[in-house]
């Protein structure tokens, strides 16, 4: 086991994944492009009726399977009320801070299909009309979006097409700097999603045989909780969430090393196969951190939720400053697909 996904084409995938918008409850446009691009790879493929993807390797041992998951569904808002100002209010998709979306460009998806741009403002942002412009509170009542349009009140906007429940995507802005750095909004989980299929391309290349029957499934409702908690086989023992390590004062994680996650807001994961990832890590010489997420949930802890029957983990890439102006490094997405080759061609924890 000495040959890896190429990280430079991983972080392109991951790039070209970021542009395409799909905010929770929105996400045909992705899962189609997914599908496109595995379509020759020779996996079952199978599309969930929630909307996401679930890939399928068969392996020497059918009767106990693995289950790896990743999501693209990403943040976003939904059009809440068409102001008499000409402008949108907006209610939010996941969680985040408005604070982290102030300024940033948007796209307005109708149901008709057209697509308008904006920008997402606090309602007093001029500082030479708003005395209060810098204390004002960035919440639900003073965000809005301001549209490229020539609107100016409520009945124009309505003209455009743009209607309560039009889905709100942010302008992800991704870059690849020189120095090894991608930096983007929607790391999480855009990241580990490529990751993943990358990995699926290298099994596929190198004819590899699968020990145990192998699922990946692409989920599509992470940040609103139920993405990964259904359509799990029954034979499947070994679960693991592939999602970002979370950045910041306290936390172990980096951004250059894979994330092993032993508990989060749900409790702890699977300590024996958290220990499986660590000897792995270590026999292949992949440099990692444990660590712990307080304020964190993934797919894995919602199919445990749910009430599936299996041994749950949870890994990925250190993601700094999430849910807002994300960035990693491509020695964590090395370190990332090094650990999730190892374990897919590993024995699986003795129970």
């Amino acid at each position: 086991m000495n040959t890896y996904p190429d990280t430079k084409e991983t972080m392109a995938l991951i790039k070209e994944l970021t542009e395409i918008p799909s905010p929770s409850g929105d996400t045909e446009k992705i899962i189609k492009f997914i599908e496109n691009l595995i379509r020759d790879w020779g996996y079952e493929i199978k599309r969930t009726r929630k909307g996401g993807l679930l890939i399928s390797a068969r392996g020497s041992d059918d009767t106990r399977h693995r289950f790896l998951t990743g999501h693209v569904d990403t943040l976003g808002a939904m059009v809440k009320e068409v102001k008499s100002n000409g402008r949108l209010k907006l209610s939010r998709i996941g969680g985040f801070n408005w604070n982290s979306a102030e300024g940033e460009y948007c796209e307005i998806h109708t149901s008709t299909g057209k697509v308008y741009t904006g920008t997402i403002l606090m309602h007093q942002t001029s500082v030479h009309v708003y005395k209060n412009a810098g204390e004002a509170k960035r919440d639900d009542d003073n965000i809005e979006v301001r549209i490229d349009e020539k609107v100016e009140n409520e009945k124009e906007v309505r003209e455009l097409g743009i209607e309560v429940g039009d889905f709100v995507s942010f302008d992800p802005r991704p870059v690849i700097t020189e120095s090894g750095f991608i930096k983007s909004r929607h790391l999480d989980d855009k990241a580990s999603v490529a990751i993943l299929l990358r990995l699926l391309k290298q099994i596929k290349d190198e004819h590899i045989t699968l020990p145990y029957t192998t699922h990946v499934l692409i989920s599509n409702n992470e940040e609103i909780g139920y993405g990964g908690n259904s359509n799990i086989p029954e034979e499947t023992v070994e679960y693991i969430a592939v999602d970002m390590g979370a950045l910041g004062d306290g936390q172990s994680s980096d951004e250059y090393t894979v994330s092993i996650c032993a508990k989060d807001s749900s409790g702890p994961y699977h300590y024996g196969l958290r220990r499986h990832l660590i000897d792995l890590a270590k026999e292949n010489g992949i440099a990692y951190k444990v660590d712990i997420y307080p304020y964190y949930g993934s797919d894995a802890s919602a199919a445990i939720s749910a009430g599936h029957d299996i041994i749950h983990g949870l890994l990925g890439p250190g993601i700094e400053s999430s849910h807002a102006f994300e960035r990693t490094h491509e020695t964590s997405i090395l370190n990332t697909e090094k650990l999730l080759y190892a374990y897919v061609q590993s024995k699986m924890v003795t129970l």
